[in-house]
């Protein structure tokens, strides 16, 4: 039974998939004393994450990783394929290095361990549903280990006038230049570098509006603008872009 909402104002509605009958009990008591969350739906594993998540499209999926039948990460990927609407959120006892990133690269929003505060999680469930991405710096170091390990230099997209100066043999420099981590924000202004800083930080559109004394709608459209030109597809990538280039990987 879940708590009614403010009028006018649509509950979020989330899925929450553990193995663990007693963390399902206790996040769905949690959620949905929240006058704008509806807990939806309980999955057991993987298998049953996906399937529940097709057929009742959450905002939001509460995912752990180590699952019988199927992973969350390889449950993360799927639903991500299948239900674009749809984020998860990593919520899970597993910190390490390798699980951590291949769920980011599954696309997830957010991770958190189970360790983390009942008003972060909640937090976190509200800023996943606004689009927003969020990893504590814990996850973010390990996220930008792995990274560093097995991804391949950030490389901008070809465009004419890129292929062309690469083909010229007097401009190859400029081309090694354009494709260097060192240089992922030159297309950027000083305001898109400040808010891309603020977003590695994990800071949501709101805070950042406070911090550059902007609107949070204005916020909203640099964000989206950053994520055009550094070819992101979401905010999480966008961290680990800014995360690298300031280690200069």
């Amino acid at each position: 039974m879940t708590a009614a909402s403010p009028a006018g104002v649509r509950r979020i509605r989330v899925l929450i998939a553990d193995d663990q009958a007693l963390i399902r009990r206790g996040m769905s008591l949690m959620l949905s004393v929240e006058p704008d969350m509806e807990v939806v739906g309980q999955a057991a594993d993987g298998v049953e994450a996906v399937e529940m998540a097709e057929r009742l499209r959450p905002d939001v999926v509460l995912m752990d990783l180590h699952m019988p039948r199927k992973g969350g990460v390889a449950a993360t990927r799927e639903i991500r394929l299948s239900l674009p609407h749809t984020h998860v959120l990593v919520l899970t006892t597993l910190d390490a290095e390798e699980t951590v990133f291949e769920a980011v690269r599954a696309g997830a929003h957010a991770y958190l361990l189970k360790d983390a505060g009942e008003d972060e999680v909640l937090e976190t469930v509200r800023a996943v549903h606004r689009g927003e991405s969020r990893l504590t710096p814990q996850i973010a170091r390990k996220v930008m280990d792995q990274f560093r390990r097995i991804a391949p230099p950030f490389a901008a997209p070809p465009t004419d006038s890129t292929a062309a100066a690469a083909a010229a043999p007097g401009k190859a420099s400029n081309a090694a230049r354009l494709n260097s981590p060192a240089s992922l924000t030159e297309t950027l202004s000083d305001k898109e570098e400040k808010i891309l800083s603020l977003i590695a930080e994990g800071k949501s559109n709101k805070r950042i509006a406070a911090a550059v004394f902007l609107a949070e709608g204005t916020v909203k459209n640099y964000v989206s603008r950053i994520m055009e030109k550094l070819h992101a597809n979401t905010r999480t990538e966008l961290a680990v872009m800014s995360l690298r280039q300031r280690r200069g990987e």
